[in-house]
């Protein structure tokens, strides 16, 4: 079992500051600074519903993600784009295993350097997720 917030160093309070991440006892938590007072919110409803939010956003997309995941792999063959599609159309059955071995530290920080940001109001409920945006290729060029 993984002892640390999922998305550990990516959660920012209403007010942009950063969230913190304690254990409580055996459960990760994240801790919001409410003017001096340290709110402990167990951490897995937050990070299963971020997941569940990136999840759907898959959801639809799968044959072209495989199609680009396979081509970055170098391995463009129908074995490895079905297995890609398959897992992708599965995803969220992958949930509980994401929430269980967490995501390495350079992936946090990669995506924190691109952009993704978790925001908590007070009450620990997620107000906003930001995430980079990918560019269409298509502003600024001539044709």
């Amino acid at each position: 079992m993984y002892i640390e917030p999922l998305f550990k160093g990516l959660v920012i309070d209403e007010n942009d500051n950063p969230v913190g991440a304690a254990l409580v006892g055996d459960e990760p938590c994240y801790v919001i600074d409410d003017a001096g007072f340290k709110k402990h919110i167990p951490s897995r409803p937050i990070d299963m519903q971020v997941l569940q939010t990136l999840g759907d956003q898959v959801e639809g997309n799968e044959h072209l993600i495989a199609e680009q995941t396979s081509k970055m792999m170098g391995q463009q063959d129908l074995f490895t784009m079905a297995f890609l599609v398959n897992q992708l159309k599965n995803l969220d059955k992958q949930y509980e295993v994401i929430l269980n071995q967490g995501i390495p530290e350079d992936a946090r920080m990669y995506m924190g350097l691109m952009g993704f940001k978790v925001i908590l109001d007070m009450h620990g409920e997620i107000l906003k997720i930001e995430q980079p945006v990918a560019s269409s290729g298509d502003s600024g060029g001539e044709e």
